[in-house]
């Protein structure tokens, strides 16, 4: 049974797992907490895939005071040998009293055999602590592990009456600076970022992660463009371009790849609509066979309505600037051919609401659908 304390220390190890945030793909965010006698003596979190997991990290700091001491850690150690050896036989010969899990590891390698493990060893396992807070923390990792595909978030800006751009096709900026660099936050915590050719041609984006004193990492950036009409001059290409880029592109044997083979990392060919639409769940598919395991939507309304119909997106997050922009030809948010009627829309769920100045960001879930 699990008690205030053991709630206390789950949300200092939450915290600690929090730390690797962009880091750890495609391994999960994991904190560990070593206390013995109310006093903490040993703490680590997963830095990022092929480091040490947080137990281990935590077991050192605590070195022979673990000895008798209470693990918390926020997701069920392993038992299997991957890029590091298991923690639950780190645990058991560090002399481990008692292990308190947040939530049982999802992998099919794992699934409960980490806690019979160590049970089997007598050492007293209490699961479930925070149970709810431990799946948010690593949605990602859930869902890729579980699903084969990667979470998927859509994020888009718009003004309070729901346009992305002015009838021009202006706009910058709808958001304000503090809006912006929580964008750039999520850029650094997602293993991609994935726009269409409209955006492409429009705003001519870097898709580059900026965070002060050059904090964070670059994600994979990729570009959805049937017919092949990115220019070579646009930003994207340039800078690490080769390492970071991926085109997905038709697999009409017309298209002419040449210009784009050495620009490039990876280009990624899927079948099409007759309208031109590309299988968005097969890019899933690839993307995630690559090992991306997150991909952050930054498109216009084209590309999000399409995602939103392939039924791959999971989260959306939605910053609303406080300004009316109106306008018959202005962009909304979804474009596409919509529904005829409500009931049909996609319904939105656990919705969490912030402020970034005068700017609301409204963040939510979409029900999932079948493959």
């Amino acid at each position: 049974m699990s008690t205030d304390a053991d709630r206390q220390y789950m949300r200092q190890a939450l915290r600690l797992a929090a730390r690797g945030r962009g880091w750890t793909s495609p391994n999960p965010l994991v904190g560990a907490l070593v206390v013995r006698n109310r006093r903490i003596v040993g703490r680590g979190w997963h830095p990022a895939a092929g480091q040490p997991h947080a137990e281990i990290f935590a077991l050192r700091e605590a070195g022979r005071t673990a000895r008798g001491a209470t693990l918390y850690v926020n997701l069920e150690p392993c038992n299997h040998q991957g890029r590091t050896p298991p923690c639950t036989g780190a645990i058991i010969d560090a002399g481990i009293k008692r292990v308190v899990v947040g939530m049982e590891d999802p992998n099919p390698l794992v699934a409960g055999r980490g806690i019979e493990r160590l049970r089997a060893a007598g050492i007293e396992v209490e699961t479930g602590v925070l149970e709810k807070e431990c799946r948010r923390l690593n949605e990602v990792f859930c869902k890729y592990i579980t699903s084969g595909l990667p979470f998927v978030t859509l994020k888009i800006a718009a003004s309070l009456d729901g346009r992305i751009a002015t009838r021009s096709g202006h706009s910058h900026w709808i958001t304000n600076d503090k809006s912006r660099r929580f964008v750039h936050r999520l850029r650094h915590r997602h293993d991609a970022i994935m726009i269409g050719i409209g955006t492409l041609l429009q705003d001519n984006p870097r898709l580059t992660t900026r965070l002060p004193r050059g904090r964070g990492k670059n994600p994979y950036r990729v570009i959805v463009d049937s017919r092949l009409r990115s220019p070579l001059h646009a930003n994207v290409f340039h800078g690490d371009a080769r390492e970071k880029l991926i085109l997905a592109t038709s697999d009409d044997p017309r298209l002419d790849l040449g210009p784009y083979q050495d620009r490039v990392r990876e280009i990624i060919r899927l079948p099409a609509d007759a309208a031109g639409q590309l299988d968005l769940r097969e890019l899933m598919r690839r993307l995630a066979a690559m090992e991306i395991t997150s991909v952050l939507i930054e498109g216009g309304s084209e590309i999000n309505a399409s995602a939103i119909e392939a039924g791959i997106v999971d989260k959306i997050g939605f910053f609303y600037a406080p300004v009316l922009i109106g306008g018959r030809g202005a962009l909304g948010m979804l474009g596409g051919n919509g529904v005829d009627l409500v009931s049909e829309g996609q319904r939105v769920t656990d919705l969490r609401l912030r402020r970034f100045g005068t700017d609301i960001y409204v963040e939510g879930y979409l029900a999932a659908r079948d493959a």
